[in-house]
């Protein structure tokens, strides 16, 4: 047998992880966990929950960080020793096991270069995500829950914290809305570039046979800043509503009215809380999700003004940011950077990358090119 040559493939692997510990500047990293690792082994730290909660994640979120890289490092490492014994002791199953370990580390590392695009403001932060039924009826209903499952399955394959925060189902299938959280580093940098409008066309299961049903879904994503308190929200612009929890089909799944929902009057945003046990709990989740998402608001208006101001006003996403389709062939095809692949069933059981790779990439040629001109 032929020795496997993939000497050169690792090298290049090296070289870009080496881009990659460098542009992570793995000394800073280091520092700061140390620092966050004292704060958290305080005694009194507890004594501020909500300090010792962001002080505990901040620390999850660096150490999460180093040992990626750091273990990538070890495989690629492995992977050279493993490529040695094979061909020393003419081994086709180690050959074979050194080619699937080579396109999975090409995969991670991959992935880990597109991180390093993500160098926004807030791209760091955890994302609350809102799906929300558009046109198109039950199917529209049916295709929100469809993306809320596509998006969950995703964060579970990459081993991301989710906390679903409240779910609104439709009458008949599906569902009107969704939020949910993700807990990881970058959670916000990679979801923001799924935020727009999803359009799904394929023969529906419940309009009449034989016919093309096109039906929309809108998805919102915000960053959940650490600290909102500086965002003040007076008691009289908002209202409190409480209700029992619910599920598919309307029926009550909580027996007492722990449910939230907080309507800020002065610009209509809604937030609702159920997945706490109790009212207090859910209020307190609410309230930070939308002091959040007042916070961005007020960053987005402050941006729109400096960009009125210097006579630079551009469309950003448009209405349609990608196409599922299911009828009469198979694809789904993102309409900004033209992403495209031919097995949806994929995509909708979580399979995001590509997409969100190509979309972080074109987000940042988007940027360069409004900062030259």
């Amino acid at each position: 047998m032929a020795d496997l040559d993939i000497a050169g493939e690792i090298a290049d692997l090296r070289s870009t992880h080496s881009d990659i510990a460098t542009v992570a500047d793995l000394p800073r990293l280091e520092r700061e966990i140390a620092v966050l690792s004292e704060q958290a082994g305080a005694p009194d730290i507890w004594d501020d929950p909500a300090k010792a909660q962001q002080v505990t994640t901040a620390l999850s979120h660096r150490q999460s960080r180093l040992k990626r890289i750091e273990g990538v490092a070890s495989r690629i490492d492995d992977l050279e020793v493993l490529v040695e014994l094979a061909n020393e002791e003419d081994d086709e199953d180690s050959r074979t096991e050194a080619r699937k370990e080579l396109a999975a580390l090409q995969k991670v590392v991959s992935e880990m270069e597109v991180q390093t695009l993500l160098d926004g403001e807030f791209d760091e932060l955890p994302a609350v995500v809102t799906i929300r039924a558009g046109a198109g009826g039950v199917d529209a209903s049916d295709f929100a829950e469809m993306l809320l499952r596509m998006y969950l399955r995703y964060a579970e394959q990459h081993g991301m914290s989710v906390t679903v925060h409240d779910t609104s189902y439709a009458e008949e299938a599906g569902i009107k809305s969704a939020s949910f959280e993700i807990d990881a580093p970058y959670a916000f940098g990679n979801m923001s570039v799924e935020a727009g409008t999803h359009r799904l066309v394929r023969m529906s299961p419940f309009g009449a046979a034989g016919k093309r049903q096109t039906s929309f879904a809108a998805v919102e994503v915000v960053p959940l800043f650490d600290q909102v308190d500086e965002v003040e929200v007076p008691e009289g612009d908002i209202r409190v509503d409480v209700f029992r929890s619910s599920g598919p089909g309307g029926q009550s799944v909580n027996t007492t009215d722990s449910a939230v929902r907080i309507t800020h009057l002065p610009t209509g945003l809604v937030v609702s809380m159920q997945n706490e046990k109790s009212q207090i709990q859910n209020r307190a989740a609410a309230m930070r999700v939308l002091q959040s998402r007042l916070m961005l608001l007020q960053r987005e208006e402050e941006a729109a003004r400096k960009k009125e101001l210097a006579g630079n006003i551009t469309a950003s996403w448009g209405d349609q940011m990608r196409s599922y389709v299911l009828a009469p062939y198979q694809m789904v095809k993102d309409l900004r950077t033209e992403h495209e692949v031919g097995n949806p069933s994929n995509v909708f059981d979580g399979d995001l990358d590509g997409f969100i790779a190509a979309g972080i990439r074109w987000r940042k040629q988007q940027q360069q090119e409004q900062a030259d001109s």
